[in-house]
């Protein structure tokens, strides 16, 4: 499983309000109250645009994608604001050959390993800038032009990195009809190449992303 906790740069993204109970009605039933980008989730194309797809009108098979994972931790391990860069990708291609058709990049930048310490995998520093690594916005550029690839994902709270202001990737990435996934967990325990991701989203009407459930297949 490809999880992460329910949580909003920090912040508690998922409340539940108990309304019945199995002891008092017979059954459990909750109500939720849930920030669409908490937590492991996808973001749809209309996260960043004004027109672009919602959620619900993702086809399943776009959902069901081949994996190439892309593991930049020791560079990472050095510079919390990395970027994943062409040639990283480039570089896993010299060892896995051409990226499969609509498949999803993902970044594994062992972001994952800080999970258990919010300072840390925020990076949040004293003027409240975020840092943790993310995707370049070049390399989307050049993912759009030159390869077929549907998703991007990552390890940490965001595609671009922590330190980001505009936001670049999100901006070039999701208006072109893209999805991207964030805080994914234990890519480290895939294979670099072969595996393919099978995203769970729910098809709420309307919605902009929203919780997912990932399994990747090996």
């Amino acid at each position: 499983m490809l999880a992460r906790w329910a949580t909003f740069f920090g912040v508690p993204g998922v409340e539940l309000q108990k309304q019945f109970d199995f002891k008092k009605d017979g059954f459990n039933l909750n109500w939720w109250r849930i920030i669409e980008h908490a937590g492991t989730h996808l973001d749809a194309p209309i996260h960043f645009s004004e027109n672009g797809a919602t959620a619900d009108l993702i086809g399943a098979h776009e959902l069901v994608v081949p994996l190439a994972v892309i593991d930049v931790r020791k560079k990472a391990e050095g510079n919390a604001d990395y970027l994943v860069s062409i040639d990283d990708v480039q570089n896993w291609e010299k060892r896995f050959k051409k990226l499969p058709a609509n498949c999803c990049v993902a970044m594994l930048s062992g972001w994952g390993s800080h999970v258990g310490d919010a300072a840390r995998f925020t990076g949040k520093d004293a003027g409240g800038t975020f840092h943790f690594p993310g995707i370049s916005p070049e390399l989307a550029e050049w993912l759009l032009k030159e390869r077929n690839v549907l998703g991007l994902a990552v390890d940490t709270l965001s595609l671009d990195n922590g330190a980001s202001k505009e936001f670049k990737t999100h901006h070039i990435w999701l208006p072109a009809g893209r999805w991207g996934l964030e805080n994914v967990a234990n890519l480290e325990k895939l294979p670099a190449s072969g595996a393919y991701l099978v995203v769970g989203l729910p098809k709420v009407k309307g919605s902009t992303g929203g919780p997912v459930r990932l399994i990747a297949l090996i």
